[in-house]
């Protein structure tokens, strides 16, 4: 039986966000397995949840961008020699340089695979460059692997592995539709979304990239047909962005919509917001590499509408083909929603795009490597 590897995952740190998200979710498949997990990071919120997995961390700032930064090359290639490390895992551009740093330094010999993820789309550049140098790099979608073969035309494709993120269905179980105790829920905590009309639900960070006003603009026309319709926007309001709400509050005033509007900050509980929907609207302006809204939806049984480009669009395409709609054409997203409203598409049983599926997959690239390495050692 071969023996347990020792993973080290390098990121910025451990605070929020899909990145992090997946660095636990690795830690924790590989501590499961009998695998040591060791993640490199400055800390942050998440670290707790970390180590109740049973996953190390070592604590260094190898995400400040500074030329002082390049002292943690010294310190990273004493770590992957002390601990005996098998694999490196980088998941963001400086980590990945210092990592790559770190190893170019080691003897060939006994050093570790590198291992790298292409967790967005970066802006090309000679600094995002090193996210495609990994002897295996995982691109979170069939969007990401197209845009690093465009962009990096050097990157030999036999060393490309697609990894879709993926849910635990568990923590997105199918809701009755409609949920009449979900709505209700909701309206109790914001009275603009009662009634009897369908609910519009779009999820996402305050900025004019996860498309709030083009949402607002598509509320105002589906009222014009005489719909009833409610939108609610998890999310749009957050600690530093006030200015921003305040501009969709004024938006939303100028089109009549103001008091069929809920503009919130973000929830937990983002499946009951699911659930008490009747439509999911996915409109980030800028390609996003995945559509993680898009899976969460679908899995609680609510059809989704959004701009077919990037990760989101891919993942319409392949789940609910209706709902990808040619970008920015406000006139086929109207319709798209009209369509999804008043003659609901059928929406797929299971999602494919599972967590299980994505850590199976993930540890399988770190085997092939630790394969890889004892059969070159024997040549």
């Amino acid at each position: 039986m071969p023996r347990p590897l020792t993973v080290v995952q390098l990121l910025p740190a451990l605070e929020s966000g899909g990145v992090e998200r997946s660095t636990l979710e690795i830690a924790d498949a590989l501590v499961r397995a009998g695998h040591r997990a060791i993640v490199v990071s400055a800390g942050g919120r998440l670290l707790p949840r970390l180590r109740a997995s049973g996953a190390e961390h070592v604590e260094l700032d190898i995400g400040r961008k500074s030329l002082a930064v390049l002292r943690h090359v010294r310190v990273l290639r004493a770590l992957f020699a002390r601990e005996g490390v098998d694999i490196v895992h980088a998941r963001s551009r400086l980590p990945a340089w210092l990592g790559w740093r770190a190893l170019r330094g080691m003897p060939e010999a006994g050093r570790p695979r590198f291992v790298t993820t292409v967790h967005g789309l970066n802006s090309p550049s000679r600094y995002s460059a090193i996210m495609a140098r990994g002897e295996r790099v995982v691109c979170v979608s069939d969007t990401v692997r197209d845009y690093v073969l465009l962009h990096y035309p050097r990157t030999d494709p036999e060393r490309l592995r697609v990894i879709p993120r993926g849910i635990d269905p568990a923590d997105f179980p199918r809701a009755p539709a409609p949920d009449r105790a979900a709505r209700e829920r909701v309206a109790a905590l914001h009275p603009a979304l009662a009634g009897e009309g369908p609910l519009l639900l779009l999820p996402g960070r305050g900025t004019r990239l996860k498309g709030h006003g083009d949402a607002i603009a598509l509320l105002a026309a589906l009222r014009a047909d005489g719909l009833d319709a409610r939108l609610w926007m998890p999310g749009a309001v957050q600690d530093g962005r006030e200015a921003y709400a305040a501009e969709l509050e004024r938006l939303a005033l100028e089109v009549g919509v103001d008091g069929v509007l809920a503009i919130t900050p973000p929830i937990s509980a983002i499946a009951g917001a699911y659930a008490a929907s009747d439509l999911v609207l996915q409109l980030s302006r800028k390609p996003e590499s995945f559509g993680r809204t898009v899976i969460e939806a679908l899995s609680v049984g609510r059809p989704v509408v959004g701009w077919d480009h990037g990760g989101v669009g891919e993942l319409l395409r392949a789940l609910q083909p209706a709902g990808a709609v040619a970008p920015f054409d406000a006139g086929a997203l109207h319709r798209a929603a009209r369509a999804a409203l008043t003659r609901p598409p059928s929406l797929p049983d299971t999602i494919p795009f599972t967590l299980q599926a994505m850590q199976d997959a993930t540890l399988s690239v770190y085997d092939e490597l630790r394969d890889d390495h004892a059969a070159a050692r024997h040549r």
